[in-house]
């Protein structure tokens, strides 16, 4: 039996629209931003269905996890993003410029078995590139084969600012000095009428959009985000979708999507209503259906809380990040009641408890231990 057989009682209840998109889907094949967007009023349990059927073609039963942990170098920020409970304010948050010989504490006590460090920040208005060079080369010295995921796109955009170079050049350069790949940060919602609200200083879509050709260009593998539910709708939500799939098409560069969820502790934006993990569960799902091309859908467990993220392996999650060891302070300083550390027995158990295999990767997904 097809497996559109099993839902065509629930079709049938529902919009009618709706079993045209679903049979594109079954079919493996694209749906249109029209579609996209149709899916946002589809049922849940149908969402589900649907996402965990392409996820489960992409990846079977499989769930990753990698052992990681994180520096922040600094906290201190050239711009002013309203959203933001993260850079040092003056009053209101604790501000850090850790220097050289934190950062090389910080390497030498962290988990001997990670296999990825992961570093970002602030936009320094006063760190050089040069400052961003001498970091990774002295994290590759002290970790040798370590894979270092470093800068979002914001950054990297402002070391071009502040060096004068074009992004291939800046990112050529800490190629050099030892980066291996980008993490997602800094996307937000591309929509330049939302950005110019929340987020007008940084760097706009085109820019990140641009770092991040570039980066796939010179052979630095990437991820990307989106923050979701704050004033954007959700026709800005498949417009980000959309802009993304359209550059992975061109540049097969993206390794995962992690959609990331606003926070409203501690920051200028407290007024707006935090959604409910509903939508939360409903947007993994329509991410996983849209973004055909991105081989993985991340679930970023220390924003999303462990409970919740165990919950969105139904709705096409594959993979869940890392054990971390309390080595980040983004999202506990946005509220999340969770200190952001699991062993990786933890990080299996919660995965087994959703039916799923554990599979211990390394920062681009090839696995290192598979958990039957």
């Amino acid at each position: 039996m097809h497996p559109e057989d099993s839902i065509t009682n629930i079709l049938l209840k529902q919009d009618p629209a709706l079993h045209g998109i679903a049979n594109r889907v079954l079919h493996h094949e694209r749906i249109s931003v029209t579609e996209g967007l149709q899916l946002f009023s589809a049922p849940l349990g149908l969402l589900a269905f649907l996402a965990s059927f392409r996820n489960n073609h992409l990846q079977g039963k499989q769930v990753f996890y990698v052992r990681n942990f994180h520096i922040e170098p600094t906290n201190t920020c050239a711009y002013h993003c309203l959203f933001c409970s993260y850079s040092g304010v003056a009053g209101l948050r604790e501000s850090w410029e850790h220097p050289p010989e934190v950062i090389q504490q910080m390497v030498e006590q962290s988990d001997p078995k990670a296999v990825e460090i992961h570093i970002t920040g602030g936009a320094h208005p006063r760190w050089r590139l040069e400052d961003y060079c001498r970091m990774i080369e002295m994290v590759r010295l002290l970790r040798p084969s370590i894979h270092i995921k470093a800068f979002s796109a914001v950054e990297i955009h402002h070391m071009h600012l502040t060096s004068g170079k074009s992004y291939g050049e800046v990112l050529t350069a800490l190629k050099l000095a030892g980066l291996n790949s980008l993490p997602g940060g800094g996307a937000e919602i591309f929509a330049g009428e939302i950005r110019e609200k929340i987020c007008p200083e940084k760097a706009n879509a085109d820019q990140w959009l641009g770092v991040h050709r570039s980066a796939h260009g010179i052979g630095l593998p990437s991820n990307a985000t989106m923050l979701y539910g704050h004033i954007e709708t959700y026709a800005h939500r498949i417009d980000h979708l959309e802009r993304l799939r359209s550059l992975q098409d061109e540049t097969h560069g993206f390794n995962a999507f992690i959609p990331l969820k606003f926070r409203n502790t501690n920051n200028n934006m407290s007024d707006l209503p935090e959604v409910s993990v509903v939508e939360d569960m409903k947007n993994y799902a329509v991410s996983r259906i849209f973004l055909d091309n991105f081989p993985h859908l991340k679930a970023y467990w220390p924003m999303l809380g462990k409970q919740s993220a165990g919950l969105s392996l139904e709705f096409g999650v594959d993979d869940l990040d890392g054990t971390i060891q309390d080595s980040t302070k983004i999202y506990t300083m946005a509220g999340v009641d969770e200190t952001p550390s699991l062993s990786s027995a933890e990080m299996q158990h919660l995965i087994k408890q959703a039916g799923k295999v554990p599979v211990e990767r390394d920062a681009l997904y090839r696995p290192v231990n598979i958990v039957e």
